[in-house]
């Protein structure tokens, strides 16, 4: 079935003008960044039909005539063909908000054929910047990428009951086409045992937010250290046997975090797949990692103390072994320093740079890393 991408005009393709917001001259057009390279790159490698829809206030009155809104339009056509970018679809709605018009976005009207169900909306996408853009695509059935980086985002979208149906929130046009590449890197893991109940949630374009329980307080620490300097959103809810011992609960919680992070990969088609870091205080620690799909470790890190907080240290070991293995990863791990809470906070940290280094996307270059054509 087809798919298409309806995109927004103003404040997508072209910087919206201020106070009037009306692209009623020449003067006025300025293309947003990064559009030309980034729909070139979608347009030739990807199956999507390309169709403009946009809101044009009043255009046809005296206030908007079309022979001042022409110009800029065909202006802008004119410079995405030169750059190998065509579009499949111009609609453009002219009337005014207090009208209500059946055509107006968020509304349908201008898009029912397709809707017809020759065009497979669940994978087709609206692009723009405004929440309207995103309740067209709840209309339509389609998905939402919404072209805003504000703080306030989740925020926005849950008051207008929008989550579901966004899956991207960002002003970066090289962020969008990546996600197009590769879709969603997410993931959710839950692993139930006689032992541990776990649930784990990893977002690897997240923004490092981190949402982590796992019963002891020091591998909390630990663990948000992971999503905060990867730069990834980590949710890490763990139910453990910890009227035992905390052996359980930190393998499990490894093993499940490991499926996660391969799940979350994908095919791992352009990544950088390779990672490294990090020195802290007194210690050295560096962590070498490699997401070529096959799992070992090399350990280089003594402790001398039997627990830092609430957690074992013998469990450092086992803890970066279990998730080596669940990740199908090699790691190399080495720390140096006399301070053991410096140490593995270090090692940690140095983890956590090194997966935002490997799990980095480019997408102008969108092929797998690996001579052998499989990881």
């Amino acid at each position: 079935m087809k798919r298409a991408l309806f995109i927004d005009r103003d404040g997508t393709l072209v910087v919206e003008p201020p106070v009037d917001y009306q692209l009623d001259s020449l003067e006025k057009l300025e293309f947003y960044p990064k559009i030309f390279r980034n729909l070139y790159s979608i347009h030739k490698k990807l199956d999507f039909e390309f169709v403009m829809v946009s809101n044009q206030d009043g255009l046809g009155t005296a206030s908007f005539p079309e022979e001042t809104f022409w110009p800029a339009q065909n202006k802008l056509m004119k410079a995405l063909e030169g750059e190998g970018i065509t579009f499949d679809d111009l609609l453009f709605d002219p009337s005014m908000p207090e009208e209500n018009s059946p055509n107006r976005k968020p509304r349908t009207g201008m898009l029912h054929k397709y809707m017809d169900g020759s065009y497979n909306l669940t994978n087709s996408f609206v692009i723009g910047d405004r929440l309207t853009d995103v309740e067209l695509a709840k209309n339509l059935g389609a998905k939402a990428i919404w072209l805003y980086d504000g703080e306030d985002a989740d925020q926005q979208l849950r008051a207008r009951d929008l989550e579901a149906c966004c899956v991207l929130c960002t002003g970066d046009w090289d962020k969008i086409t990546e996600f197009l590449f590769a879709g969603e890197r997410r993931a959710v893991i839950k692993r139930t045992t006689r032992e541990t109940d776990i649930y784990v949630e990893v977002n690897l374009d997240g923004k490092g937010k981190t949402d982590i329980a796992t019963g002891l307080g020091f591998f909390d620490h630990m663990l948000d250290q992971i999503g905060k300097h990867a730069g990834i959103d980590l949710t890490v809810k763990v139910k453990g046997d910890l009227e035992v011992d905390e052996h359980h609960t930190i393998e499990d919680t490894a093993i499940a975090l490991g499926e996660a992070l391969l799940k979350s990969l994908g095919d791992k088609r352009g990544i950088e797949r390779y990672g490294y870091c990090l020195p802290m205080d007194d210690c050295f620690c560096t962590v070498a990692l490699d997401f070529g799909g096959r799992p070992w470790l090399v350990w280089d890190a003594t402790f001398n103390r039997e627990k830092i907080g609430d957690m074992p240290t013998e469990m450092f070991l086992h803890f970066f072994k279990s998730l080596s293995d669940a990740a199908r990863m090699n790691l190399t791990i080495k720390a140096e320093g006399q301070n053991e809470h410096h140490k593995i906070e270090g090692i940690f940290k140095a983890l956590a740079r090194s997966i935002k280094m490997a799990i980095r996307r480019d997408i102008f270059n969108y092929e797998l890393p690996s001579t052998k054509g499989v990881l």
